[in-house]
């Protein structure tokens, strides 16, 4: 059965090679992703002033879909899921102003979608040892830092997907791809997100001590689950020489290189540091075990 999909804007323009290996991907381990239906932008942003319910009606909207396609909806986007969770979790805790929504909306939601980020599914529905088993080009020898940022984790009560502190979702999906795993403190630190609009300096100063640190570490290769993350750690290094830059990937870009899948979907044209040369020098990688 496909899952009830919803990319979100940034995956349907600039990080459309995060949305075109997630679907490869999820197509090849048999969880095909179905596009939501004339879907709109979330908000980007979860309200900080929960009083007002017109701020929660984008992603209630989503939400509702999500129940009309089942009860759940599945997102790749670190961003809109941690919209997503967090006015599913909020909504389910006042069932007051879900009334006053779907009053608006006339919608009928009944506030149980489930939401998850399809790294959850690979971990919670199909399992990193079944992931690993599908795995045809292993990543050996390919040292991979993860950088969780703090969209994907934060606040922990109400995301719930990993410990904030100590996590482990995206080394142990690289693990089961049979890439070399490397720690660096900055993993789960602020880029600046969307700082990168009106004081682009503050998430390039941010960005560059985060590559700085994995690179000392011995990373080859930065990996994330969001576009925003992505985009803040890749485009500062443009002007960098190739020697000292540090490529930065999706984590679906990754497993659609170890899963074998053709070049055509890994979606690494846009990145601003290229992972493809990296990625050819690892004849693990570009030839069949």
């Amino acid at each position: 059965m496909s899952l009830a999909y919803f990319p979100g804007c940034t995956l349907s323009t600039k990080a459309s090679g995060y949305d075109a290996s997630g679907r490869a991907v999820a197509q090849a381990l048999g969880m095909p992703l179905a596009e939501l239906p004339e879907w709109q932008c979330c908000g980007a942003t979860f309200p900080l002033s929960t009083d007002n319910s017109m701020s929660l009606i984008a992603p209630t909207r989503i939400l509702t879909q999500g129940q009309k396609a089942g009860g759940h909806v599945t997102t790749l986007c670190a961003i809109c899921f941690h919209v997503l969770r967090r006015s599913q979790n909020f909504l389910g805790e006042h069932p007051e102003m879900l009334e006053r929504i779907n009053w608006f909306t006339e919608e009928p939601y009944q506030g149980t979608t489930r939401v998850s980020h399809f790294l959850e599914l690979l971990r919670d529905d199909l399992s990193w040892d079944a992931l690993a088993s599908r795995v045809t080009r292993p990543l050996a020898g390919l040292k991979v830092a993860p950088y969780y940022g703090c969209l994907l984790l934060r606040p922990k009560d109400e995301i719930g997907l990993d410990d904030p502190d100590h996590p482990t979702i995206l080394h142990d999906c690289m693990t089961a791809l049979g890439a070399e795993v490397v720690d660096f403190p900055y993993a789960s630190e602020c880029c600046g997100s969307y700082l990168a609009v009106s004081k682009p300096d503050l998430p390039e100063k941010l960005s560059k001590e985060i590559v700085a640190s994995a690179r000392r570490n011995g990373a080859q290769a930065i990996v994330t689950a969001c576009p925003l993350c992505q985009y803040n750690l890749d485009h500062p290094q443009k002007l960098i020489a190739s020697g000292d830059t540090v490529p930065v990937l999706y984590f679906t870009q990754l497993i659609a290189v170890a899963l074998g899948l053709e070049e055509a979907v890994w979606g690494m044209e846009k990145h601003y540091v290229d992972p493809r040369p990296l990625l050819s020098d690892k004849s693990s990688v570009i030839s069949h075990q």
